[in-house]
């Protein structure tokens, strides 16, 4: 069996590397046709690690109901929304708003259960939240597009947190995660291919280095290796332990960005990096 550090590495390093090419996808064509090939991509390939591990893929029609949910919020809104947000803040800062996810995945949890949080779970959020205020206040304080940024941003985290959930269901139910996500990857697809069709954009792709490699790395890392490896954790330790992996990464992806987009680190840009990163370590010392 895998060992869960191994785990984490790989989705750190998949993740902490896949928000620049995310922005070089978002300017060549239309985000919801960029996450469209992104997925047509990643769907076979997950389809082969499903039937190398041998799990079956006849489910009862509710399990569909589950996939369908799994594509809307994990592999399509998601992306779609965070490839808008990349058209209006540095990718560095995306990576730093979908580190919040480990703190909506525990109130999320919270209000599926009926349950309130543990006073320092809910401190460990509100650190960790204003810590994404403090990163996009610079933009925000500029110009109205630091706003826009941000409300993708934390609208594609919040379709992700809710994607968590319906992931950690179906492994509870022995569902397993390759196939699931394969189902879901499919629906994913499908559905942004219909909603593209409807909007009338063009499905072809730019034929550059940037686009075709950004491609290939957020099909093949980003996307099957990432989730796999991130989904087999919620389904081991949990949704909210999962989403620990957002300690480390958004600090790779803003020094990416520093090097690649000449990112500038203000103070306040600083100061919410490090809010962030103790919201997140906060969430992870609480029981």
């Amino acid at each position: 069996m895998t060992h869960t550090p191994f785990l984490y590495a790989m989705v750190i390093f998949s993740w902490s590397t896949s928000w620049l090419p995310l922005s070089w996808q978002s300017v060549e064509v239309a985000p919801e046709v960029a996450v469209f090939h992104r997925f047509v991509i990643a769907t076979p390939l997950m389809l082969i690690l499903a039937l190398r591990a041998g799990q079956g893929f006849r489910y009862h029609w509710r399990h569909h109901l589950f996939f369908i949910a799994t594509g809307i919020c994990l592999f399509s809104t998601n992306f779609t929304l965070f490839y808008y947000g990349s058209l209006y803040v540095a990718s560095g800062m995306l990576a730093v708003a979908f580190a919040t996810a480990s703190l909506i995945n525990i109130l999320l949890t919270s209000l599926k259960d009926w349950q309130r949080p543990p006073p320092l779970q809910l401190l460990a959020a509100i650190i960790g939240l204003s810590g994404v205020g403090f990163v996009f206040w610079p933009e925000i304080s500029l110009s109205p597009q630091g706003w826009t940024g941000l409300a993708f941003c934390i609208t594609g985290t919040l379709f992700f947190s809710t994607g968590n959930l319906v992931s950690a269901h179906l492994q509870k139910r022995a569902i397993p995660v390759f196939a699931a996500s394969s189902w879901g990857m499919f629906y994913g697809a499908l559905l942004l291919g219909l909603f593209s069709l409807l909007r009338g954009h063009d499905f072809t792709p730019a034929f550059t280095l940037p686009y075709l490699g950004g491609l290939m790395w957020l099909a093949v890392f980003s996307s099957v290796l990432a989730f796999a490896c991130y989904l087999t954790l919620v389904g081991r330790i949990g949704a909210g332990k999962a989403g620990y992996v957002t300690i480390i990464f958004p600090i790779f992806a803003l020094l990416i960005s520093t090097l690649f987009e000449d990112y500038s680190w203000t103070a306040p840009a600083v100061i919410g990096i490090c809010l962030v990163v103790g919201g997140n370590w906060l969430m992870m010392r609480a029981k």
